[in-house]
């Protein structure tokens, strides 16, 4: 049966049992199915692939060229379905970035409920979609559509970097500094406008945050004193972390005063506007986590909120800081800044 030109209005988030990067499977359920996964043969052209759980592969073309590829989707976290598309899209060219890349191409993936969603709310997931893909200067080339129980939209993107320049998650230093370029707080808004709670001003900055390209990543690629890159999605600032804890077997400290925050998430993480997610991620790898005398339960629900498209997480020596936050304020993120740094350790995050 063909999906009719008009139905009644029914709100996108309405068919979503977990918005946006929240849906991402528990950190700790998702380690227990990798674990027992199968190895296979890796060539030595596979510059990255699942070993530290970074944002991409990437594969080393020749000496001057690595081709990085990723893919990225999820149900509604917003009603709006052009806002859902831009969304879904720049989560999903984030991490070509994050590996210090440039995007070349896209694919979509497009699943949705024909039957009861309007063919006008599903043209316009993918006008919002290809806006985004015109903004970052790429095309989507093709992709698959499918009859789907839930909204899915997202896309397969293909990138291209210097083999040298690739910049990965499990590169960093004891002594460098941590700079987180978004505020956090996606999460949290997404809770509240699920429960009708969000104010326009909110909602405006739900998608200011969520829909800006983190198109630093290619500049800071060029950085020998970038060590580590990475960005910030559904695991939350500490999971996201973690990762790179792990990957380079350092310890990080966290200073909550530091870590920029959207506008007004506190008080609705107060008064309960907390995703799902973010106790499954404290579930996941709470154990791996100091909490100083002054974090608050309110802290730790900030710092575990899922970030739908959220901020690179950069591991940088000190004295490249002026630089990388010069990079950062070129491109817009004023709320860019210092939130930690890296220390010889045990890998575990300290929060104070």
């Amino acid at each position: 049966m063909n999906a009719p030109d008009t139905l009644a209005p029914i709100r996108l988030t309405s068919f979503s049992h977990g918005g946006g990067c929240g849906c991402k499977i528990a950190p700790g359920v998702l380690s227990e199915i990798l674990k027992s996964s199968t190895r296979m043969p890796v060539p030595p052209e596979l510059l990255v692939g699942i070993e530290t759980a970074d944002d991409a592969a990437v594969y080393k073309l020749n000496d001057e060229q690595a081709l990085i590829a990723t893919t990225d989707f999820f149900m509604p976290i917003v009603d709006d379905p052009y806002d859902f598309g831009r969304i879904a899209a720049t989560n999903a060219i984030s991490d070509v970035y994050a590996m210090g890349g440039t995007p070349i191409m896209a694919l979509a993936i497009v699943c949705m409920p024909i039957e009861r969603l309007a063919l006008d709310t599903i043209r316009r997931i993918l006008e919002g979609g290809e806006a985004t893909c015109a903004a970052a200067g790429i095309p989507i080339a093709g992709g698959h559509t499918i009859d789907s129980v839930e909204p899915i939209y997202g896309l397969i993107v293909l990138g291209l970097v210097h083999p040298d320049k690739v910049k990965t998650n499990s590169d960093a230093r004891a002594g460098d500094k941590l700079i987180l370029g978004k505020p956090l707080g996606v999460g949290i808004l997404s809770a509240a406008l699920k429960k009708e709670k969000l104010s326009d001003a909110g909602y405006a900055a739900m998608i200011a945050n969520t829909t800006k390209l983190n198109v630093s990543g290619r500049a800071l690629s060029a950085l020998d004193a970038v060590h580590a890159l990475t960005d910030v999605t559904g695991f939350g600032l500490l999971g996201h972390t973690l990762e790179l804890c792990r990957g380079a077997r350092l310890a990080a400290r966290i200073a909550m005063k530091d870590v920029p925050l959207i506008e007004g998430v506190e008080e609705l993480a107060a008064q309960g506007m907390v995703t799902g997610a973010s106790p499954r991620n404290w579930a996941g790898y709470g154990d791996e986590v100091r909490l100083g005398a002054g974090i608050t339960d309110l802290h730790r629900a900030l710092l575990t909120d899922p970030q739908t498209s959220g901020g690179l997480l950069v591991s940088c020596a000190p004295e490249a800081v002026d630089e990388v936050l010069a990079i950062f304020r070129r491109d817009g993120f004023e709320s860019a800044q210092v939130v930690g740094e890296l220390a010889a350790g045990e890998p575990i995050v300290t929060v104070v």
